[in-house]
């Protein structure tokens, strides 16, 4: 079997890939992401993946290469990490009290086989009002910095979270179902 590898710093993404019934490596991708285009946010989340997955597949041969993105919509604006208390605390007042969409993208590549896979997959995430208290205990627990959103659906951000539409492994950063769908279509069954 080809070496399977997840181009992913993130250790969500690596926890959620090690449920498959699969081994595979982790090697982070080099892929400067740039979430300020004008492509509509499925075709974004698609080709910052597929960028994710190529820049680790020029390095490697006869593998297949998985790359996922994760970030927030809400109306026109697209909502990556944060990285800063400040940013974290405006994200979290944005969000408050609203609906928003999370879209993952994800490719695969097949190098071996020069077969390539890019697909996104859309969640609505229902937020209740949060308080300023609340904002500020959250932030200062500093698990939303390196979120998409600002917020952790796994973990301390969950009491926000009024109701969910869709996949959830989707909102933590890869829906499992449709990856396990493509995946079979370079012949890796899960199960």
């Amino acid at each position: 079997m080809k070496t399977i590898i997840l181009a992913s710093a993130s250790p969500r993404r690596k926890q959620l890939l090690e449920n498959f019934a699969f081994k595979f490596e982790v090697v982070p991708s080099d892929y400067e992401e740039d979430l300020n285009s004008v492509i509509e946010p499925h075709e974004l989340a698609k080709a910052i993946s597929l960028g994710k997955a190529e820049a680790v597949a020029a390095k490697h041969k006869n593998v297949i290469v998985i790359a996922a993105d994760t970030f927030i919509v809400l109306g026109s604006q697209i909502l990556g990490k944060p990285h800063t208390q400040k940013r974290a605390r405006e994200m979290l007042e944005t969000i408050s009290g609203k609906t928003h969409s999370v879209i993952t993208g994800f490719s695969i590549i097949d190098k071996g086989n020069n077969k390539t896979l890019s697909k996104s997959v859309e969640t609505k995430v229902h937020i209740k009002k949060l308080t300023l208290s609340e904002i500020d205990a959250y932030v200062q627990s500093k698990e939303p910095l390196d979120k998409a959103g600002a917020y952790a659906i796994q973990s301390l951000g969950s009491v926000f979270v009024k109701k969910i539409e869709g996949d959830y492994f989707n909102v933590i950063g890869l829906p499992m179902s449709a990856l396990s769908q493509a995946l079979k279509k370079f012949g890796i069954n899960i199960l």
